[in-house]
């Protein structure tokens, strides 16, 4: 594995990990997650920066691009938007304000951007974003094909601990997996990855390409990582931000709680750890520690068969006359109109 140094990315040096290691039996495809800050509350900004990392990978001959859950309208760590057990401040309800400002519709400006980011550099990109319908907000994953065609999304299903006070549930019709020209992708965000229903679900597609943004960034989630990617049968690719203090705005304008370091604008508050493991729970690339970071790694789609054959989960492995599962795919609506 080659360490490449790169440019210079918003002052932070990024780092590509390429894995040369596949082999000739299976088609080949150069897949990247990416790991980086979002700029909060500047969503324009971090566009510009996601195109920046984009063009990188690009550079690389990555195929496949996956940027960290919220990166376009920011995981909103150490914020609890000053709620508690029966009272909500006015501050707290400022900073939602702010936070859904920042937020965007889908479909919207900003998708027909990345839209078109993903056809100019000729990748597949999947990537975390917030988003805005109405006045509720979603934590959502949207699909670009290397055409630069919007595919769909994804919206995170439920929401852990305290997210669920700034974020709505999705529902069973956003669970794609979409058969695109590097193979079949789908996504799971953080903690619903350990949700085993809903990886059959997503088994069940038919899924070989494996995407989880996540804010987690603790060295217990590398086993999940590598679990699934066992389980399934698929490539998993890990994305996650890796932030310091300074990446959030400085206080009194964001209060950081939840931890109890005495916290400096180098204060590391999320470390990373992307990763891409291979079906067979081999690590490619990562997990990464050190700094913002593309991690790269070549995917040989034939290892896919090859760890199947040993175990397939909603195939040979599946024992249906015994345990089975039926996924409510249709939309959630809490209004319907007749006329419609």
């Amino acid at each position: 594995m080659a360490l490449v140094p790169t440019t210079e990315t918003d002052g932070a040096a990024v780092f590509t990990e390429v894995n040369m290691a596949s082999s000739d039996s299976g088609p080949t495809v150069r897949a990247t997650v990416v790991q980086a800050a979002t700029i909060f509350y500047d969503t324009p900004a971090t566009l510009d920066k996601a195109e920046r990392l984009l063009a990188e990978a690009a550079s690389y001959g990555s195929q496949l691009v996956v940027f960290p859950e919220a990166f376009i309208g920011g995981y909103p760590r150490g914020s609890n938007f000053g709620v508690t057990i029966g009272n909500r401040t006015a501050k707290g309800k400022e900073e939602f304000r702010k936070y859904h400002a920042a937020a965007i519709n889908v479909p919207g400006p900003e998708v027909d951007r990345l839209a078109a980011m993903a056809g100019k550099y000729k990748v597949v990109l999947v990537i975390g974003v917030i988003e805005r319908d109405g006045y509720t907000l979603y934590c959502t994953v949207l699909f670009f094909d290397n055409q630069g065609c919007y595919l769909g999304k994804h919206r995170k299903l439920m929401p852990t601990a305290l997210e669920r006070i700034i974020w709505g549930f999705g529902d069973g019709s956003h669970i794609p997996v979409f058969d695109t020209p590097v193979g079949k992708i789908g996504a799971a965000i953080c903690w619903e990855n350990k949700m085993p229903l809903l990886r059959t679900a997503m088994y069940a597609k038919g899924i070989e390409i494996y995407c989880a943004p996540t804010a987690d960034s603790r060295a217990v989630w590398q086993a999940s990582m590598t679990h699934i990617a066992l389980e399934g049968g698929c490539f998993v690719l890990s994305a996650n931000q890796f932030c310091r203090r300074k990446d959030y705005p400085a206080p009194p304008e964001y209060d950081f709680t939840g931890t109890d370091e005495e916290l400096t604008p180098e204060s590391v508050v999320c470390s990373g750890g992307s990763v891409i493991i291979s079906p067979s729970g081999v690590v490619l690339a990562g997990p990464n520690y050190d700094g913002e970071a593309l991690i790269t790694a070549d995917l040989d789609l034939g290892e896919i068969a090859r760890a199947k054959f040993d175990f397939d989960v909603v195939g040979h492995y599946a024992r249906p006359e015994v345990l089975s599962l039926i996924v409510r795919d249709e939309p959630a609506t809490p209004v319907s109109f007749t006329s419609d």
